[in-house]
């Protein structure tokens, strides 16, 4: 798999075998415009570049895009999906917890040592998504101060977000495992 970038999306649409229309150029030039963006906020781009567009075609669009593997759509615990155009490098992601920032960060050091599962179950592996969970540089310094400790409601050690780590592996079929 190689990671690409989409710099012309009628043509994209078209070497993928995706008929071409205003409402999934527009949707594919939202993905590429923010990375890690929600339905909503596609919905929003896709309506400021070609004035109408229902929020089912935006899903719709959205589903025909990841099927053909031209957006990838990942859904951390507890938030809404977001989608990125960033696909086929096994890339991972990196989410704030207090502000959900998500970021890309690349595999693990080595030949993707996250595809080597302690026990594969007799699957065959060809992707990990992991998210590593914490709090991005900002939140950590906007924390240290003064203000931001007198103002802090949770108890030390809550959590507003699920455990430090999450892997949901696909398979080649579609079928997602949670562990």
């Amino acid at each position: 798999m190689v990671h690409f970038v989409i710099t012309d999306p009628v043509s994209t649409l078209r070497d993928f075998g995706v008929q071409v229309t205003a409402q999934r150029v527009a949707v594919l030039k939202a993905v590429a415009s923010q990375p890690h963006i929600t339905a909503d906020g596609i919905a929003e781009i896709a309506k400021a570049e070609i004035g109408t567009i229902s929020r089912q075609s935006v899903y719709d669009t959205l589903n025909v895009l990841v099927d053909k593997g031209l957006v990838r759509r990942i859904q951390p615990v507890g938030s809404p999906a977001l989608y990125e155009d960033r696909v086929g490098d096994n890339h991972h992601h990196l989410i704030c917890r207090s502000c959900a920032r998500v970021v890309d960060v690349d595999c693990s050091v080595g030949l993707m040592p996250c595809l080597t599962a302690a026990d594969d179950m007799g699957f065959v592996i060809d992707e990990a998504e992991v998210a590593y969970w914490g709090h991005c540089p900002e939140c950590v310094a906007a924390d240290a101060s003064p203000d931001a400790q007198q103002t802090m409601s949770l108890p030390q050690g809550s959590h507003t977000h699920p455990p430090h780590t999450s892997v949901r592996r696909t398979t080649t079929t579609g079928e997602t495992q949670h562990g």
